[in-house]
């Protein structure tokens, strides 16, 4: 984990390529104080980040995002209103490439719409 104790996985389940992760977020992380003071937001770099760590527990590779597209961000995720979210990832590998379509959502609301490319490191 890139940002220790920003978030710990609550459950993950992987079923062929599709994985389905419910990820609870540490509201008193030093993050939330500088992002923001009284008003704290995830920072859209931290939720990139947990995609690529769920990536890589689900392929047991090390990856290095090498490519973004559609990313959406389409509700603000604050830690103190909705410390749990669930991420729905699918995967697929290609010679030395993973790519990666999520969705984020909180309760029954959508988050983050997110396309991703990953090299996989050797």
């Amino acid at each position: 984990m890139l940002i220790e104790g920003l978030y710990s996985v609550e459950s993950f389940e992987k079923e062929g390529k599709n994985v389905t992760a419910t990820v609870k977020l540490n509201a008193a992380h030093d993050v939330f104080k500088g992002h923001f003071p009284g008003n704290p937001v995830m920072p859209g770099v931290c939720m990139i980040q947990i995609i690529k760590e769920l990536t890589e527990q689900a392929t047991e590779k090390m990856l290095f995002l090498s490519v973004a597209t559609n990313v959406k961000f389409m509700a603000i995720i604050n830690p103190e209103k909705n410390d749990t979210i669930q991420l729905k990832l699918t995967i697929t590998e290609e010679e030395a490439i993973v790519k990666v379509k999520n969705t984020t959502t909180f309760d029954d609301t959508l988050a983050l719409k997110l396309s991703a490319t990953f090299n996989i490191l050797t």
